[in-house]
This record gives structure tokens, sequence and C-alpha cells, in this order.
């Protein structure tokens, strides 16, 4: 019988994709772990756990554990690069049906401080909840494409 994840959870662990943190599931227990890039460093050089807080031991211990899996037991979900934010923003930019709020969001997501801009537009015009929308649906998309790329069965319970 294979273990079912919930989709919830996957789109969980792509959400907390960062630069200094990956998220990993393990396909027989159906857990979804959350690694530091510090912990994958200290489990690749061994390093004693004495020198660490006892609330990162077991973080160390499933980092190294998923370094030495040999047998494909766990699977990092799509990197922070892969779910590409920004493309998501453009993509809604130009969907949205107001050409002058389209043209101020599209404008907003180029240089630096795309991410802020396009959040403060966002708010400006009232349209959070749609952005929210288009963006979960867009995370949802990606956790399904990805479960199915991997053989993992899911629930949707969104």
């Amino acid at each position: 019988m294979s273990i079912k994840v919930k989709l919830s959870e996957i789109i969980e662990g792509l959400e907390f994709q960062s630069d200094e943190a990956r998220s990993y599931l393990n396909k027989e227990a159906g857990e979804l772990i959350f690694i530091s890039d510090e912990e994958i460093r200290v489990a690749e050089e061994d390093a004693s756990l004495e020198n660490y807080p006892e609330w990162q031991h077991d973080l160390i211990k499933k980092a190294k554990e998923i370094l030495e899996d040999e047998r494909g037991i766990f699977i990092a979900l799509p990197s922070r690069f892969d779910i590409d934010e920004y493309s998501i923003m453009e993509k809604f930019a130009l969907s949205v049906n107001d050409e002058e709020i389209s043209d101020y969001l599209y404008a907003a997501i180029k240089g630096k401080g795309a991410f802020r801009r396009f959040k403060d537009e966002v708010r400006r015009f009232g349209i959070e909840e749609d952005w929210n929308r288009y963006r979960d649906e867009k995370y949802k998309e990606l956790a399904i494409w990805w479960c199915e790329e991997n053989d993992i069965v899911f629930i949707d319970d969104l």
C-alpha cells in the first residue's frame, strides 16, 4: 500500500523553501522534513552534535539520513528557483483584466525590490484576494505536477 500525502503539506513545503533551507519528502513515512543548509553542512562534516542546540540534533540526524539515502526514500521538493515566484507575479500581472492595473503591476516587478513593490501595488488596488487565489492555484498546480512526476499518491485536501 502506498503512503498518501496531503497536497496541502506539499504546498506548505514549497512555500517554506528558501535560500537557506530545503524541504524533503520521506516517501515511506509520508513525512515532510525541513532541513537548513547548516544542518546539511554539519551532517556532511560529521561534526559533533554537542556544539549545537538540542532542538537541532534530530534535524542534523535527518540531514545525515538524507545525505546517505541510497534507496531514494527522500525526495527534494522543487527549490525556490524551480518555483519562480517572479514568473508567477508576471503572469498574474498580465492576466489582470484592467489594463491600467495590469500595467502598474507589470512595471512594479521590474528591477530591484520587485517583490515588495508588487505586493504594495496589489494592496493599493485592493486585489490581494485575487493575487492570493492565483498564487495558491499556481502552487497547487506545481505540487500536483511534482507528485505525479515522482509517483507520489496525494490527497487533494484543499
